[in-house]
């Protein structure tokens, strides 16, 4: 069934139907017609309210749980509310600052984009979610510290300035100076390039270089580069902070829900092909419960929304995960000004 558009609903409908939704996405509970009655901000009787609620019921809007006459939205309500309805809060100058106070890159970016996340996590009280940027590091110079006779410290440093270490193997009997020749070699034959740039130039000019190195320097080189490059594939491309926070006490009712949530966030490749797919947007994507066979049965949301390097291009997604009762109007703008902080960190 399509979500119905909001202008086939009449302004009693839409009104009792704001107040649903308002009041569930506040509570966690299904809302009583007798709870908006009393409320006063109705003209009308418990029993006019609960027609009105029965027609929207009707419309596929709202829904009765079995164990409450009251009523909560499904998830094609909360769809046509949060595309059409929602009235939306700026975060505030304390939200902003502390979002911002999280985004210093003073070390490597993950380490950056995984605070900022976790601040983002504090202030919607939901799980935060970061793709890490796909883009590849890019080499600035590679140098070898010996550490024993049969062992060095393979030490890379990329042109943002983040540091990686390896410990790697020595052929018997290498000299320090194999170490300072391979490092010398890497540093200028492949500075400015990624590390798949970088293996395929190897895998080229070791051929014509080789004669020149030293036979154990030239062994030390392939080593180096094989180092990163084989393990570059087993870098996490989603960072999760806050996982804690999706336990609150309306949780402790739906603990099954909550279980399968927590099952979601182990699949990171599932969750990080969703937020891939929010890459390709302008503006902030939701995906609600069932509309992802991914949260059919954990009854998840995830707000999402790409952040972009100083050329403009997409280099990462930063969202939030929740149940489908998470306060939108306030994350959705949290979200939104979440990506544009981390814009201005990458670029």
């Amino acid at each position: 069934m399509s979500t119905p558009p909001i202008t086939e609903l009449n302004d009693r409908a839409r009104d009792v139907f704001r107040a649903v939704v308002e009041g569930y996405l506040e509570t966690g509970q299904p809302v009583g017609s007798r709870t908006l009655a009393s409320a006063g901000a109705f003209q009308l009787s418990p029993a006019s309210i609960r027609n009105v609620m029965h027609d929207l019921e009707s419309l596929g809007l709202l829904a009765a749980p079995h164990t409450s006459a009251g009523r909560l939205p499904t998830d094609m309500g909360l769809r046509l509310f949060v595309d059409g309805m929602m009235r939306v809060a700026e975060p505030s100058a304390e939200e902003r600052a502390a979002i911002e106070g999280r985004a210093v890159r003073a070390g490597p970016v993950e380490e950056a984009l995984a605070a900022t996340t976790a601040a983002l996590s504090g202030l919607s009280a939901c799980a935060g979610l970061v793709l890490v940027p796909k883009a590849e590091l890019v080499l600035r110079s590679i140098s070898f510290v010996p550490l024993s006779p049969d062992r060095a410290l393979a030490v890379i440093v990329g042109d943002d300035g983040q540091v990686e270490n390896r410990v790697i193997d020595l052929a018997p009997g290498a000299a320090p100076s194999v170490l300072i020749e391979a490092g010398n070699y890497m540093t200028a034959t492949l500075a400015g390039l990624t590390l798949a740039e970088a293996r395929a130039r190897l895998e080229r000019q070791l051929v014509a270089d080789r004669a020149a190195l030293d036979k154990a320097a030239a062994a030390l080189v392939e080593q180096g580069i094989a180092v990163w490059s084989e393990d570059g594939g087993r870098r996490p491309v989603l960072i999760v902070r806050g996982q804690g926070r999706l336990i609150d006490a309306a949780a402790v009712e739906d603990l099954e829900r909550v279980r399968d949530l927590l099952d979601d966030l182990e699949g990171k490749q599932e969750i990080a092909a969703l937020l891939d797919s929010a890459r390709s947007g302008d503006s902030t994507r939701i995906f609600i419960g069932a509309e992802n066979k991914l949260f059919a049965l954990s009854g998840s949301s995830v707000i999402a929304r790409p952040f972009r390097g100083i050329d403009g291009r997409v280099v990462g997604v930063v969202g939030v995960i929740g149940p489908t009762r998470l306060n939108y109007a306030r994350v959705v703008p949290m979200v939104d000004f979440t990506a544009a902080t981390l814009s201005r960190l990458v670029g």
